[in-house]
């Protein structure tokens, strides 16, 4: 009989230290060092891009009026190094990025960080929502599909992810937005509030959490309302991809000795599921929400120009269109940040899920 996916069934049973072992402590600190790493070759590719793109740094940044005086100009090369050979620059780089000055957009006028601040809030609710929709949607119907395996449900689940999967983003989000806005008008059409509302209280930029957290249930429902399509409509992919690895992962592990030993004792078949086939199957399924939530990222720049949402997606779409640099070297940045953050997350809790992976 296998034994190792049994200690990780039995392993909830079991009490456990709260202070991390050696070995776990070794594997965070592996993981730190290749986050730290990539974080600088990252930045290293950003810059070489940028340095790559045949646009006048000067005029982009201070405008053409300012670009006109020689003082101004000097110190805009000066503070950037611009007047230093690539070597040096590249340190300046890394120093300006340590201290949060990405440049100035030329499209806003404001520095890239202000900007990124207020539309990174607007992406992240969306992809927040979008995210547990699929996780919640996905894993269930993964679930659901592989215990009725060959049967009728199993086939439908099947046919529809794979359509799923093969529509693109942005047609779904054109297609929702004709039929749900336009045809049936269950949803709006753009924008995270009604037109001439406020929004609620700053506190995280999140509008859900502001409005419960002002008490103002009425706008939360409302903030709801307009997070249902696009949310719904990044979420429609990934809650195909999500069924189908789920499937997978769920009748791999469903055949073997220890989960019909489980069965043999009487246990109750959603204790079955639960101890011993969907943890033993949670790595894999984990590995697809990381990849779940970067294609959030990827997708939410069309959906948000087609939903009119006021997201980084919506920032980096017109930062493209005016070749507005700065702000398309900050986008990049942040979105690869998520992105290795998003794998030392996932990397973090295979550690937690399977002790064994800690001494790879």
């Amino acid at each position: 009989m296998t034994t190792a996916p049994t200690a990780l069934a039995d392993a909830p049973r079991a009490r456990r230290s709260l202070v991390p072992s050696p070995s776990f402590l070794r594997f965070l600190g592996r993981r730190l060092v290749a986050l730290v790493l990539l974080a600088i070759g990252i930045t290293l590719v950003v810059f070489v891009l940028t340095q790559l793109v045949p646009t006048n740094a000067v005029t982009a940044n201070l405008g053409e009026q300012a670009a006109g005086d020689p003082a101004a100009v000097a110190s805009f090369k000066r503070h950037y190094g611009l007047d230093r050979p690539l070597p040096v620059r590249y340190v300046l780089y890394l120093k300006h990025v340590a201290e949060g000055d990405l440049g100035q957009s030329a499209l806003t006028h404001d520095a890239v960080t202000h900007d990124l601040g207020q539309f990174i809030p607007a992406t992240a609710e969306l992809a927040i929502v979008s995210v547990l929709l699929a996780a919640i949607l996905g894993i269930t119907f993964g679930v659901y599909a592989a215990m009725r395996r060959n049967k009728l449900a199993d086939h439908l689940l099947r046919v529809v992810s794979l359509g799923g999967i093969s529509m693109p983003t942005f047609w779904i989000a054109l297609v929702s937005l004709y039929v749900g806005f336009y045809r049936l008008g269950w949803f709006p059409g753009s924008d995270r509030l009604d037109p001439g509302q406020l929004p609620p209280p700053h506190h995280t930029g999140l509008y859900t959490i502001d409005a419960l957290v002002s008490g103002r249930w009425s706008l939360f429902v409302q903030v709801l309302h307009h997070l249902a399509l696009p949310a719904l409509v990044l979420a429609a992919f990934n809650v195909s991809l999500l069924t189908r690895y789920t499937r997978s992962a769920v009748l791999e592990v469903a055949g073997n000795d220890y989960v019909r030993a489980g069965r043999a004792k009487g246990l109750p078949e959603r204790t079955v599921i639960r101890r011993y086939i969907l943890r033993a199957a949670l790595p894999s399924v984990v590995t697809v929400l990381g990849l779940v939530f970067a294609n959030v990222l990827t997708g939410a720049v069309l959906v948000e120009k087609i939903f009119t949402w006021p997201g980084i997606g919506q920032y980096a779409y017109n930062a493209a269109v005016a070749l507005d640099v700065p702000a398309i070297a900050g986008v990049s940045l942040f979105v690869a940040v998520v992105y290795i953050t998003v794998n030392f997350i996932v990397d973090v809790l295979y550690g937690v899920i399977d002790p064994r992976i800690r001494i790879t």
